[in-house]
């Protein structure tokens, strides 16, 4: 009965959280030389809660844009509904919750762009590190933050000389690494590995997949940082259903 009433103010947070997505994900879909996005397609300024940030993406005529609203609330809502499952009443599931919709956002953005902003990767670096210090301190947390602090800092470096030496990275995704670092790290070097092979496996196959379609070639970049986060969310499941 607990772990229904866990998955189900889960599933709620992040379908809730999913809705004030599309917003955002529009305004920040822009390549990395131009301004966020003031104004709708249709040329009206682009207003809301949180000075135009979150919600529906709406103009004033009442036309919707940007990412699909009820797709973004079922995803985000799987991704929190899942990590609900795996981890259980462990407090460090307060932090995933707060982080997933962020994740889905950047991944949006990366999709629709090809980036990944500092003003969403950098402060969720820090917000990863210093709440999962937070639940460190509370009974019953299922990881060690000693053993975060150090995957940020690990994945970090190691994206960051990849990115050195490879033209299929940007540097985005080197900031990105010290979320996923911080939350693999969380439960073991072991899923480190396991979610970083996994974020460039599924990577892989959807490059793959994209080459066979005819969509693009092997000159062809693809955004990585969504499969960077879906290996992530794999490594967090094997993590918490093993520790």
């Amino acid at each position: 009965m607990e772990t229904f009433w866990i998955t189900t103010v889960a599933a709620l947070w992040g379908a809730g959280a999913g809705l004030l997505i599309p917003r955002a994900a529009y305004r920040l879909s822009v390549p990395a030389d131009m301004p966020w996005r003031t104004v709708c397609p249709a040329g009206h300024p682009v207003g809301g809660i949180a000075d135009g940030w979150l919600g529906w993406a709406r103009c004033a005529s009442g036309d919707l844009y940007g990412p699909r609203t009820p797709l973004l609330a079922v995803v985000s809502a799987g991704i929190c509904t899942a990590l609900a499952a795996g981890v259980g009443a462990r407090p460090e599931l307060l932090v995933w919750l707060l982080l997933s919709p962020a994740a889905v956002l950047l991944a949006v953005v990366d999709f629709a762009a090809h980036r990944l902003p500092d003003v969403l990767t950098l402060p969720l670096a820090v917000a990863a590190v210093v709440l999962l210090g937070v639940v460190a301190l509370l009974p019953g947390a299922g990881g060690s933050w000693t053993s975060a602090l150090l995957g940020s800092l690990t994945l970090g470096v190691f994206y960051f000389v990849f990115f050195l030496i490879s033209q299929g990275l940007g540097f985005g995704d080197v900031k990105l690494a010290l979320v996923l670092g911080a939350v693999l790290g969380w439960y073991g070097w072991p899923f480190v590995l396991v979610g970083t092979f996994a974020g460039y496996l599924f990577g892989a196959l959807y490059g793959i997949g994209m080459m066979l379609a005819g969509r693009a070639d092997r000159s062809s970049r693809i955004p990585f940082g969504p499969f960077l986060l879906t290996g992530t969310l794999a490594g967090m499941l094997l993590g918490a259903c093993t520790s």
